[in-house]
């Protein structure tokens, strides 16, 4: 009935942590984007079916890439820095069961814990993310900050998945300038502009709303460093797109 999926690089220390919490599942399917580490053998070793597959900077494809590994009538998207708990097990499985349930997909809500603490407000506070749906309604989009686009009714998961994002702040920098440039460059294929007010204005803004307005500063430290760091990634991702546009204008000179 349900296939778990789970997108791999290099992430032997959280992989086995993952994938136990989804043995319940009928099938795992790990989409492996050629890690050097032992990523590969520690899933095989838990009875996961493994597809190596270059990621190519387009988190959609890869993930289109996985529907079409899956041969159970639901699909189940978990990454490999998240735990299933039991209960949120339970409830999918009791979900999907139903013979004649209206949904399509499920939203259901991610907690987050970073470096011993969990989050509860700031931009991460109340994340949702649509990871269940069956296979054949839907389709991702976006190369970056993806979206599952199911078609028909969805729902609502009471149960929450568990995050375990960022083990060190060098990590954090290095997803962040990642991430950034692969947004820039889907805002320059859009012909989107960033002109030089948005790149003083919005990360500071962004700050002040994620700290102050969403209740940041209540997460103590770490509510401090996620507000940091989500306006530093809006910086970058148009500082870069502002690059991407100055060059295409002077290549045009």
């Amino acid at each position: 009935m349900i296939s778990a999926v789970v997108l791999v690089k290099n992430q032997a220390d959280v992989i086995e942590r993952c994938l136990k919490s989804l043995s319940w599942c009928q099938e795992i399917v790990v989409i492996d984007d050629n890690s050097t580490d032992n990523s590969q053998d520690i899933a095989k070793k838990l009875g996961a079916k493994v597809f190596r597959h270059s990621l190519g900077d387009d988190f959609s494809a890869q993930r289109n890439f996985a529907l079409k590994k899956v041969t159970q009538e639901w699909a189940f998207f978990v990454d490999a820095d998240e735990e299933v708990p039991e209960a949120l097990a339970r409830e999918i499985y009791q979900q999907t069961s139903q013979f004649l349930t209206p949904f399509n997909g499920f939203f259901m809500k991610r907690v987050d814990y970073m470096w011993g603490k969990r989050i509860r407000f700031g931009e991460v506070g109340s994340n949702k993310f649509l990871r269940l749906a069956r296979v054949e309604k839907g389709k991702w989009t976006h190369r970056v900050h993806e979206v599952w686009d199911v078609s028909g009714s969805r729902g609502d998961l009471k149960n929450v998945l568990l995050h375990y994002p960022h083990p060190t702040l060098k990590e954090f920098l290095t997803e962040i300038n990642y991430y950034s440039s692969l947004r820039a460059k889907d805002l320059y294929e859009l012909k989107t502009q960033s002109p030089a007010w948005q790149i003083v204005v919005y990360p500071g803004a962004k700050f002040i709303y994620n700290y102050i307005f969403r209740l940041g500063f209540l997460d103590g430290m770490q509510g401090m460093i996620i507000a940091l760091m989500m306006s530093l990634h809006s910086f970058l991702v148009r500082g870069k797109l502002w690059q991407l546009n100055l060059i295409k204008k002077n290549a045009f000179n």
